[in-house]
């Protein structure tokens, strides 16, 4: 019994360490760009799914790793004292840096109770002043780290958009055109 009273006592600490790294609001009050970046780069506040992308409607339905992405490329470019800056739109023919990223597969196979296989594959473009300047793909699995059987798809599936976020966010600090991130596919 005192086993049971302690696991209940610790169960908000657990599910609170299973969250999926994202604010309450979205991330859109973040904090503050870098006050001298080496680079500053726009992308879309929301990352597209790609035309055509045969992608699960309760993945595009339920969970948000197209904002989740977004929100991480930008936190992880802030380490790296890249300025990205998110925008509803962009326009990859415009004066200054822009990063074009688009989710090209996600797969949630699996649950908490058989273990999670999840998915995520993403392409970019990174054009200056209208012209490519280089392209990447990648792409990341997950069966959920460790406490996986506490956590639920979307949860899982945000710790592969958060993993690319940082692959992104690397790249952009040094882009390789062709290059492959993460997962090999």
């Amino acid at each position: 019994m005192k086993k049971i009273l302690i696991f209940l006592a610790m169960l908000p600490l657990l599910l609170n360490a299973c969250r999926t790294g994202i604010p309450a609001d979205g991330g859109l009050n973040e904090a503050p760009l870098p006050s001298n970046p080496d680079m500053t780069v726009k992308i879309r506040s929301f990352i597209p799914f790609q035309d055509g992308a045969k992608i699960a409607t309760n993945i595009k339905a339920e969970c948000i790793i197209n904002q989740q992405l977004s929100h991480f490329i930008r936190v992880y470019g802030t380490e790296r004292d890249i300025a990205v800056i998110r925008s509803k739109d962009i326009d990859t023919a415009s004066k200054g840096r822009v990063l074009s990223v688009e989710i090209v597969d996600a797969i949630s196979q699996g649950n908490p109770f058989l273990g999670h296989r999840k998915f995520t594959e993403v392409a970019g473009t990174l054009y200056e002043d209208g012209k490519e300047v280089a392209s990447f793909t990648g792409a990341r699995f997950s069966g959920g780290g460790f406490f996986g059987a506490y956590k639920g798809s979307c949860s899982v599936l945000g710790r592969t958009v958060k993993a690319l976020g940082s692959d992104i966010a690397l790249w952009l600090a040094n882009p390789v055109d062709g290059q492959h991130m993460g997962d090999s596919i």
